[in-house]
Parts: C-alpha cells; sequence; structure tokens
C-alpha cells in the first residue's frame, strides 16, 4: 500500500482510538449522574428538570463518538450465516463491498449532521422541554461523531482491500 495510505490509517486509528478510551469514562458520569437525579427525587424530593436530559446527552455523546473506536475493535454486530466459513481473502472482498455501502449512508448522515448543527446554530435551537437546553452542542458533537465513523469507515476499506491483495495494514 502506498505510504500515504499507511499513515492514513494510522493517525486515524490512533486518533480513534483515543478519542474512544476517553469517551468510555462518560458510562461512569452518566451513572453518576442518575444516581444524582434519583437520590435528589426519592430522598430529597427535589427532582431535577434537567438530569434525565443530560445523561440523554451524554448517552448519545458516548455512542457517537465511540462508534468509531467500535468499528475499529470490530465489536460491531455482524450477521454471521457464511462469514465465518469464508476465506480471509473472501471476507475482506466482501468487507470492502459493504463498506462501500456505509460510506454512502454515513455520507447522508453527516450531510443531514451538518445541516442540522448549521441551523441550531444559525436559530438558537432549543430542546422542547422545561429546562430548554441549547441542542447546538449534542448536534455538534453528533456531526463529529459521524465523521470519525467515516474516516475510520476510510481506513476500513483500506485494511480490507490490503487483506484482499494480501497485504496487513495495521
Amino acid at each position: 500500500m502506498p505510504r500515504a495510505i499507511t499513515r492514513y490509517v494510522f493517525w486515524v486509528d490512533v486518533f480513534n482510538r483515543r478519542v474512544g478510551r476517553v469517551v468510555m469514562l462518560l458510562i461512569f458520569v452518566m451513572i453518576g449522574l442518575l444516581l444524582f437525579a434519583s437520590v435528589s427525587r426519592t430522598l430529597f424530593n427535589r427532582p431535577l428538570i434537567w438530569g434525565i436530559e443530560v445523561s440523554q446527552f451524554l448517552m448519545a455523546s458516548y455512542y457517537l463518538l465511540g462508534g468509531a473506536y467500535s468499528m475499529q475493535m470490530s465489536a460491531h454486530v455482524r450477521m454471521d450465516l457464511f462469514y465465518s466459513r469464508w476465506s480471509d481473502r473472501t471476507r475482506a472482498i466482501v468487507d470492502a463491498v459493504t463498506v462501500v455501502l456505509l460510506f454512502v449512508f454515513l455520507g447522508a448522515l453527516l450531510a443531514g449532521g451538518i445541516s442540522s448543527t448549521s441551523y441550531a446554530i444559525q436559530y438558537g435551537e432549543t430542546s422542547y422541554t422545561s429546562w430548554s437546553p441549547p441542542l447546538a452542542p449534542i448536534k455538534i458533537i453528533m456531526t463529529i461523531g459521524i465523521l470519525m465513523m467515516l474516516l475510520q469507515s476510510l481506513s476500513t476499506f483500506f485494511k480490507d482491500v490490503a487483506r484482499a491483495l494480501g497485504e496487513e495494514l495495521e
């Protein structure tokens, strides 16, 4: 594989691995927040109007920013009727073809994310809850997460092509 592709794969994988490992810690922040909200509501009769919504934002950040890391670790669910019986080369070819379909899907998501984010920033869009937080920050995170997934998909595509050609990219 050309050096530019090798460097691309290396840097995208390093970046997504680091972000993914940091984002994994958000689960503990979310657990702490939900525990605090539950204790506040049951013991002190003071429900938090922002607790559930912030935990939803944290969960969305958790899976959107962690998606690329998940893909890198091959942790996404795969329907395996024939896949395990195929040779490594056949798997690489099929994976490369399906990643191209993923590019189309993620491209559409990214276009929608950019449009939605620019709308939220331009018009100061807020949530329709009593707390009414601005939606631009979570939409920015959403768009970044989709972009990271798209970059990781391209990295995965290059790895699959290399495997199909009998090389290894790591």
